[in-house]
């Protein structure tokens, strides 16, 4: 058995096989932490494939301390972080819903619609500009309401790609709306 630490020098390398080791001896103690923050064992797995995909981008940079709290960093962060976009997707709820108590004037108000087809149009662009493998993910998860394991099983791939090709469609659709129609 290879020691931990040339486990993540080879896994910093790219060696998924070495990756797959150490995410198996850390799983347990991952989940753990993500628990103690989510209660949702749907979201707690989500919320892992993030940790997992940050510990593999994040290994090159590894100052081979102390794997374990470097781990426990991370998850806590993630964890963290989650539980402010769900804090944040609440408010967001609440404002949607005193948005649709405003007048049916304003909805139909001329300004309000070419705003909402320029978001949208947008969006399309936006979408379109990211990679196929990622983009088809997306629109399946999001618009069209398929799970990832239905996705898995069209895609033909494991279920775990799917996860991580949404996590990275996901990160690639912020960045890209965010550097507006330039990038595009």
């Amino acid at each position: 058995m290879e020691t931990e630490n040339h486990l993540i020098e080879k896994a910093a390398l790219g060696d998924e096989d070495s990756f797959s080791i150490l995410i198996d001896s850390y799983k347990n103690y991952v989940f753990a932490i993500i628990l103690n923050f989510i209660k949702d064992y749907n979201e707690v797995e989500n919320v892992a494939q993030e940790v997992f995909f940050q510990i593999y981008v994040s290994l090159p940079k590894y100052d081979q301390k102390n794997f374990k709290a470097w781990i426990g960093r991370i998850t806590t962060n993630k964890s963290i972080d989650w539980l402010r976009m769900k804090k944040s997707k609440f408010k967001d709820e609440v404002l949607d819903q005193f948005a649709d108590n405003i007048s049916m004037d304003q909805k139909y108000n001329p300004e309000i619609l070419i705003i909402e087809k320029d978001k949208k149009e947008k969006l399309t662009r936006t979408l379109n500009s990211i990679p196929d493998i990622y983009r088809v993910v997306l629109e399946k998860f999001y618009f069209l309401g398929k799970s990832y394991e239905l996705i898995a099983k069209e895609e033909n791939v494991p279920i775990k790609t799917i996860a991580s090709r949404l996590y990275r469609a996901k990160i690639l659709l912020r960045e890209k709306w965010r550097c507006g129609d330039e990038s595009l």
